[in-house]
């Protein structure tokens, strides 16, 4: 399992885009404690939002995590990269050649995306730790570690997101038109969703949100759902134009399931469709 780990890595650290990409992206995660220095002064009204409660605990789980996924692209670009990139250069050929099976070449793959998932969730747990520690209003042992299956979600997300990020790199070989696909998908689910919404059940959204959370990417999405209307800034506001929050925030073990289900078919289909094509 080391051996095919170190192979990925090093051929991740080998090609400068996938460590600019990678740098790139702990970069930006780190950024989010800039969120912290975001003041508005405009006259009477003053703003600052680490004053509105977005780094107290637990709720900065929710909310780091929320938007470290949205970077989750950069590393999506690495993966599909590393993919395409075997056919390019003929590496993934030569492995095979060199005695490397093609489960063992899945394996690896699979091992570098797990990886980079749990390398990400242990950063967000120790900026969110660290930002909490300094601004949150609340510093209870309990508190601070209540709420903490957001980061299980997150990684579960992540590794969701990558597999199948993989399974489009096999899929097309080129990574401009597996990232291409990957948008057009995106746009599918949106129809879908909206069709089942507006035009089948138009009188019970419920029905056509337990059917949409089947999609592979709603169903990663739905395991962190926004969490700025958990603020009490944003609660007020809904509560002064007469408009009540009623989401669901929490984390629920479907919906981790789901996603793991996602995960195992699209690590399957890498390796049937692998196993079936002529390198």
């Amino acid at each position: 399992m080391n051996r095919l780990l170190a192979i990925e890595l090093q051929k991740i650290w080998k090609n400068k885009a996938s460590r600019v990409l990678t740098s790139t992206y702990f970069i930006l995660l780190t950024f989010i404690a800039l969120i912290a220095a975001i003041k508005f002064d405009i006259g009477p009204i003053k703003f600052h939002l680490a004053d509105e409660g977005i780094f107290n605990f637990p709720y900065i789980w929710h909310f780091n995590t929320y938007i470290a996924a949205i970077l989750k692209f950069f590393l999506a670009v690495v993966i599909v990269s590393m993919m395409a990139n075997e056919y390019s250069y003929g590496t993934l050929k030569q492995n095979l050649i060199d005695g490397l099976s093609k489960r063992e070449f899945i394996e690896s793959k699979f091992l570098t995306v797990v990886v980079f998932s749990g390398i990400s969730t242990l950063f967000i747990f120790t900026i969110s730790l660290i930002l909490g520690l300094i601004f949150s209003s609340y510093t209870e042992i309990s508190i601070i570690f209540s709420q903490m299956e957001y980061l299980l979600a997150y990684f579960v997300k992540l590794v969701g997101f990558f597999s199948f990020c993989l399974f489009l790199g096999i899929f097309v070989k080129k990574s401009a038109f597996a990232l291409g696909f990957l948008l057009v998908w995106n746009i599918i689910e949106g129809i879908i969703s909206g069709i089942l919404t507006f035009k089948v059940f138009p009188d019970n959204h419920d029905t056509a949100s337990n059917i949409t959370q089947f999609l592979p990417l709603q169903s990663m999405s739905n395991l962190i759902i926004e969490p700025f209307s958990r603020l009490s800034i944003v609660k007020n506001i809904g509560t002064q134009i007469g408009v009540a929050g009623t989401k669901d925030y929490a984390v629920h073990w479907y919906s981790i399931l789901i996603v793991l289900c996602w995960t195992a078919i699209f690590i399957f289909l890498s390796f049937k469709l692998l196993k079936k094509r002529d390198l």
